[in-house]
């Protein structure tokens, strides 16, 4: 698309890519550097704005899903938000902090290009420093679509936020001939139904039999808004799966097992240690422990009506590894076949391919190691990819409250507050978290550190020059969750 013609119309020192949670997060912390940010739609918000069903709600209390310096209304109400109450929290702390003013909307990012030599003894020499974020002069060179008209941004920094989920959907693939062109019924992605108003997904799915494929939060949400309208097939029974009301009612809250010191671990320990007895009810059939789900942040919080729509037959169960299409509906590899009007796809987004379709050569073939993880030094960093940082690719329970750690993190490593080790010391911790990861769980390639999220952020602020330590006293510090709040500036 690009030609030698082509030159930088605009340059600022940093450009942030993306305007969800993790864009937000960083444009805040990095205001003091005017930062532009790309958002490709006409919102804010990333997946909670674009691939939201009407039934979408958090995985967390208000309070275990905030910014530390800007606290939900109504903190202590124990009832998970829904969609539209976390953009509302989420607009509110854009305009309190001023952050709109920095937004290009409707600006889609449709090219990256390296200035220079494209550094390449980064990539093949590991034993050298990675060097100052900010150079003096700009590194990458973006062009950005507005209204059908390409424009070059030239920047020091580049911090990508467009997220691991949405735009690209990952797609199953059939033998020959069992495809859905074979199919006389409606075949949509998850992504696509998001889209639909609800008049629209009235019209999909009333009168009509529906299977969904997949077995996670978009299936579970998809399922019980399917059997509120028909009877549904939910293929799924490979995770965990909590009922929202036994959460919160549990005698032991499941956040005060999970985040305090006592029950934290270190990447040096190779596996989560739960209490036995947690009364976890309401579980769906798995074929592996309760660790691996939480390891790999695929525990899911079933909607209110799961169970009662269950109960009643509105929705059913079909444990198979393997499917395809037939004419009338889709068929298993025991031979037993399902009809269906409708199939709903909730089998995911892909990430990694979103980021390589953009990112030039050499770097597009660095973002994942030979384990297929990408490797982020703090979570935030490629050793191999200079003057770019990457945020919101690395999971744990609270992505929110990850994210705005790591953006504080960013923002005083581009001050020179401090520096990043060689680059060769950067892999190493890479690959010991990789290594934890593979010994916690099976599904290590969603790179989730929620076992070791504490120990995450320790490491974190005592390289900000924090305390680790965050409460007033070594009871709280042992006994009492970590939050957001605990994070504050005022408190390093």
């Amino acid at each position: 698309m690009a030609s030698a013609q082509n030159h930088v119309q605009y340059s600022s020192k940093i450009g942030i890519i993306g305007a969800g949670i993790s864009g937000i997060a960083a444009a805040k912390q990095l205001r003091h550097y005017d930062p532009l940010v790309f958002e490709a739609t006409n919102s804010i918000g990333g997946v909670w704005k674009h691939c939201s069903f009407n039934s979408t709600k958090l995985q967390t209390p208000r309070c275990d899903f905030e910014f530390s310096d800007y606290p939900w209304p109504e903190r202590d109400d124990a009832s998970f938000p829904s969609h539209v109450e976390l953009l509302d929290y989420l607009h509110g702390y854009a305009v309190h902090f001023d952050v709109l003013k920095y937004i290009k909307f409707n600006s889609k990012v449709v090219e990256i290009r390296h200035l220079g030599d494209r550094d390449t003894a980064r990539v093949s020499d590991t034993a050298g420093e990675y060097g100052s974020l900010l150079k003096g002069h700009p590194v990458w060179e973006v062009a950005v679509e507005t209204n059908q008209a390409i424009q070059w941004y030239g920047f020091e920094l580049l911090v990508m936020c467009i997220g691991k989920f949405g735009d690209i959907p990952r797609m199953p693939a059939f033998p020959a001939n069992k495809g859905e062109e074979i199919f006389g019924g409606k075949v949509l992605h998850s992504m696509d139904y998001s889209k639909l108003d609800k008049e629209a997904a009235t019209e999909l799915l009333e009168g009509k039999k529906v299977a969904i494929i997949g077995y996670r939060k978009s299936a579970i949400d998809l399922a019980v808004e399917c059997a509120e309208a028909n009877q549904a097939m939910y293929n799924g029974d490979k995770d965990f799966t909590l009922d929202s009301s036994i959460i919160q009612d549990m005698g032991i809250a499941l956040f005060l097992i999970l985040f305090n010191k006592v029950f934290s671990i270190s990447p040096s320990e190779a596996k989560l240690r739960l209490p036995q007895d947690l009364p976890l009810f309401h579980i769906i059939t798995h074929d592996h422990p309760f660790e691996e789900d939480y390891a790999s942040c695929q525990m899911a919080i079933l909607p209110e009506n799961f169970f009662s729509e269950a109960e009643k037959g509105n929705i059913l169960f079909k444990r198979a590894s393997k499917w395809w299409f037939w004419s009338g509906g889709i068929e298993f590899e025991d031979k037993s076949k399902l009809e269906a009007d409708v199939v709903l796809l909730a089998t995911g987004y892909d990430g990694k391919k979103k980021l390589q379709s953009i990112l030039p050569k050499p770097f597009s073939s660095l973002l994942a190691d030979s384990s297929g993880i990408m490797p982020l030094y703090r979570g935030t960093i490629h050793p191999l990819i200079p003057n770019m940082a990457f945020v919101g690719y690395i999971e744990t329970v609270s992505n929110l409250q990850i994210a705005e750690i790591r953006c504080k993190w960013l923002a005083r490593l581009a001050d020179q507050k401090f520096k990043l080790p060689a680059v060769e010391k950067m892999l190493e911790q890479t690959t010991k978290e990789v290594e934890i990861m593979k010994q916690t769980t099976r599904f290590f390639k969603r790179h989730c550190i929620s076992t070791f999220s504490i120990n995450h952020r320790d490491e974190i602020c005592e390289e900000m020059g924090w305390k680790s330590w965050r409460k007033n006293n070594w009871i709280s510090e042992a006994f009492m969750p970590y939050s957001s709040q605990d994070y504050q500036e005022a408190k390093y």
